[in-house]
């Protein structure tokens, strides 16, 4: 029996206005002392806002191949707070904190368990093929509206 491929991707939810997409840390993802290398957090960071955006509605790909633009991040602020190791579940929690006309900042939290492992400030900003800022879609801007943490 074969599945559809949809039926077999792990993918991340809303929780209300938090978005929550889970990651299995494997062999590959750790360093030579068994502890998850820590420029891996940015790679399941990008995986958690690019699935978050995709469950809001945004279509990334349809709006750089019809050459729109795109996301690139502007800047982030970590903070290490504890490792993870092999076999841990983990849950990257990110939630949009502030929506301007050319960006959206996120703040975005690695946990295991009840512990917060990592901490992310990102500004991502919209820019066009041409590098340079643009205003994001408006249909982007109407869906993330409701999803701005107001806490």
């Amino acid at each position: 029996m074969t599945l559809p491929v949809q039926d077999i991707l792990i993918e991340g939810r809303f929780d209300g206005v938090e978005h929550r997409f889970p990651v299995r840390i494997y062999f590959e993802d750790t360093d030579l002392s068994g502890i998850v290398y820590h420029a891996n957090y940015l790679r399941f960071m990008e995986r958690a806002r690019s699935d978050m955006l995709r469950l809001a509605g945004v279509d990334q790909r349809a709006a750089f191949e019809g050459g729109e633009g795109a996301y690139a991040v502007r800047q982030i602020a970590l903070k290490y707070l504890a490792p993870a190791k092999l076999d841990d579940m983990l849950i990257v929690i990110s939630r949009l904190t502030r929506l301007r006309a050319a960006s959206v900042d996120i703040q975005q939290r690695v946990m295991r368990g009840g512990d917060c492992l990592v901490e992310a400030d990102v500004e991502a900003a919209f820019v066009a093929p041409s590098g340079r800022p643009r205003r994001q879609p408006k249909p982007w801007m109407e869906a993330f509206a409701p999803l701005v943490w107001k806490g």
